[in-house]
Order: structure tokens, then sequence, then C-alpha cells
């Protein structure tokens, strides 16, 4: 039994008919504020943050790949969890949001930034382009300007 609800890396996200946008079917807009925040932004996003998380290793632990993870892992778990995005959230104007749109729990930024950390979560998108991270937690990243 095939499941057409997730999409693999190898395929891409499931593809939406010309009338669709990512995140209508959860009654996101389009564009703009609330939009579903797209792969470039997301993709930018996270190399600041793993940037900063190297920056941090370089200077404190001799830029020990374990201690890049961690770091990384942590900055993810306290911004995220606290404030709904990190630094690389913030600098492209984006926010993790409950799926009501409300904040996330702590521990909901947690569990996505520990599957964040697996990689292949956020290499699973669904058509509305959540991975299995954002899904886990019920929640999803969204443009906020």
């Amino acid at each position: 039994m095939e499941r057409k609800d997730i999409g693999s890396w190898l395929e891409g996200p499931p593809q939406l008919n010309a009338q669709e946008w990512p995140g209508q079917r959860l009654g996101r807009p389009e564009k703009g504020p609330g939009s579903i925040g797209r792969f470039p932004r997301r993709v930018g996003a996270i190399i600041i943050d793993w940037a900063l998380a190297m920056l941090v290793s370089w200077w404190l632990f001799e830029s020990s790949s374990l201690a890049t993870l961690l770091l990384f892992c942590a900055g993810q778990m306290l911004t995220v969890g606290f404030t709904g995005h990190s630094i690389g959230h913030r600098t492209f104007g984006m926010q993790v949001q409950s799926m009501d749109g409300t904040a996330i729990k702590p521990w909901v930024g947690a569990l996505r930034s520990l599957l964040l950390c697996l990689v292949i979560p956020a290499l699973v998108a669904d058509a509305d382009q959540r991975g299995l991270h954002d899904r886990a937690g019920k929640s999803v990243l969204v443009n906020v300007r």
C-alpha cells in the first residue's frame, strides 16, 4: 500500500496542482504573514544557524564535529523552544508555530530540534512542505513578514 501524503527526499515533496499552494489545506495564505516558509529561506536559516554553531565550536572546542552538532541542537532547542525561532529563522522572517497559529510549547521545540539533527526527518516532506520533524510536533514554519 503506497502512501501519497508523504514524499521522499528522492522524489521531492508531493506535487500540488496549479490552483493549490503549500499550506492551503492547513488554512494558510499563499503569500505574506502566516504563509508556509519556503525552501530557499529555510536553507538560508539553517546555514546561518549551522555557521554560528561552527564558530562557537571553533572558538571553544577546536572545531569538533560532535561539539558543532551538540551546539547546533542546543541552540535550536533553546531558541525555537522558547521564542519560536532561531537566529536564522529570525533573519529570514520565519517562526515555528503550532497548527492553530499559537506559540509552540518548549517540549515541541526540543522534539523538533532533536529530529532536525537527525537530518532525514527534515528531508521527508509532505505537500505542505512540512518535514517529519514538524509533523511529529504538530508545528509549521511560517513567514511572519
